[in-house]
């Protein structure tokens, strides 16, 4: 019961930081920024102490990667996998997931930004959708 509330809580602080971003002043995100190097230098403590010293089982390897470090942050993961590929010599490929993931998923954020403004608002530009939203509040 003790891990399911580790990996519970871990997702959950995650979210709550994030959630905390989006509320706050709209500055650069530091919170997610430091969520995800945090969660890419523990991946790189857990992976390689459990590759040098090798006496984890596989299955806590796993869990403390996969599951943990990933409810953490898949950002993590991100990041060992274009380590990988860079140790085993395939830099081209490693500059392409690193730079091919970050290019779409975060355009794959726009699309859905543009898509939900497209069928809420009637539009794809949300300065208009929020005046609406602010002129159709009770009160103002």
């Amino acid at each position: 019961m003790t891990w399911q509330f580790s990996l519970i809580s871990a997702a959950t602080q995650r979210t709550h930081i994030a959630a905390l971003r989006v509320l706050g002043s709209g500055a650069f995100p530091c919170g997610t920024l430091g969520i995800n190097v945090l969660g890419s230098f523990l991946m790189g403590l857990v992976t390689e102490y459990s590759t040098l010293k090798s006496g984890l089982p596989i299955q806590l390897r796993l869990f403390l990667t996969t599951g943990i470090l990933g409810g953490f942050t898949t950002f993590s993961a991100f990041s060992l996998e274009a380590a990988l590929l860079y140790e085993r010599g395939q830099l081209g490929a490693a500059l392409a997931y690193a730079v091919g993931s970050v290019a779409l998923t975060t355009g794959a954020l726009f699309l859905a930004l543009a898509l939900v403004r497209l069928l809420v608002n009637g539009g794809l530009h949300d300065p208009a959708g929020r005046r609406r939203r602010r002129a159709m509040r009770p009160g103002k």
